[in-house]
């Protein structure tokens, strides 16, 4: 089945206990679009960058599959970029620098070829922009999907809100579940976000796992204890790409299938975070996701006598 992701591409630069980057790719959709390469073949972008977006990283993207129509390039504006700093504990990081550019007047056109979809990832952006998405989809999509994060709940809750009603899934962290319902409980903290549109949520908790909430049905999924966290930018990302190309590949949005699809996810983020940027994503092989789903299995399983 086809999945339609829309976010952002940008620059990143990256300092962690482990070193520190240049400039190198980055953005929502592009963790999101390799991460789900790895499953579905019909994987759809659309988003933004300026002229100064070198054509290398565009045919990277191509090279996975990606169908970068939709990827619109401003020649006189500049691409998204964003810096930060990890702490020694990896947990806590630092924005030193935000420069929005061409995303801050992000419009996103939907391209006749990408209509008709069933799968819609809309990554972390502003909620206005998320709602206009939908809004563009001449039909609507099997299963929506809406990352988010805590400044759209301080600047823009109302927004949030309203795009919440039109979604059917939302991946958002403790923290933020917390923010958005008001109750420290994450149980209580679902059902009362559930509430407000989305049938299912997952609870990301970095890690320490996720939790997969759908009516009354809960499951835990585990995360991988890694001997090293190189760096930690875009696993989140990386996560719901994992989860909804593996969705879009098997077309079953069943609670059972979203277990499946949510330890795939995980898996696709423990790649995610052994080296800097992108750079574990793009050279994984069937093989290695195979064997790190397993570690996964063999890592929660258990029989009772």
């Amino acid at each position: 089945m086809s999945l339609l992701t829309v976010g952002s591409v940008a620059f990143d630069a990256l300092e962690t206990p482990f070193g520190k980057t240049d400039k190198i790719i980055g953005g929502a959709a592009t963790y999101i679009t390799l991460a789900a390469s790895y499953f579905t073949k019909q994987n759809n972008l659309v988003a933004v960058v300026g002229g100064d977006f070198p054509q290398e990283m565009i045919s990277l993207l191509e090279e996975h599959g990606v169908n970068t129509e939709g990827l619109e390039i401003v020649k006189e504006g500049k691409t998204f970029f964003w810096s930060g700093r990890y702490h020694e504990d990896m947990n806590t990081r630092d924005t030193l620098e935000t420069q929005l550019n061409v995303m801050a007047d992000f419009n996103p056109v939907i391209p006749v070829s990408y209509q008709g979809t069933e799968y819609l990832m809309l990554g972390n952006t502003v909620p206005a922009t998320q709602k206009l998405v939908i809004e563009r989809m001449a039909k609507r999509p099997k299963l929506i999907m809406l990352d988010t994060m805590n400044l759209w709940m301080n600047i823009a809750m109302d927004d949030l809100k309203e795009v919440l009603k039109l979604v059917d899934l939302l991946t958002i962290n403790d923290e933020e579940a917390r923010q958005l319902s008001g109750e420290y409980s994450l149980r209580k903290a679902a059902a009362k976000i559930m509430e407000m549109g989305p049938k299912t949520l997952i609870i990301k908790k970095g890690e320490h796992g996720a939790l997969l909430f759908q009516g009354e049905r809960i499951f835990f999924a585990p995360a991988l204890p890694l001997e090293e966290v190189f760096d930690p930018t875009g696993a989140g990302d990386t996560f719901a790409g994992g989860l909804i190309g593996y969705l879009a590949s098997t077309d079953d949005i069943s609670f059972d299938n979203m277990k499946r699809a949510i330890i795939y996810g995980s898996a696709m983020a423990s790649f995610c975070v052994e080296k800097f940027g992108t750079e574990r994503l793009v050279n994984l092989s069937q093989e290695e996701i195979k064997s790190r789903v397993q570690e996964f299995v063999n890592l929660s399983s258990f029989e009772i006598q």
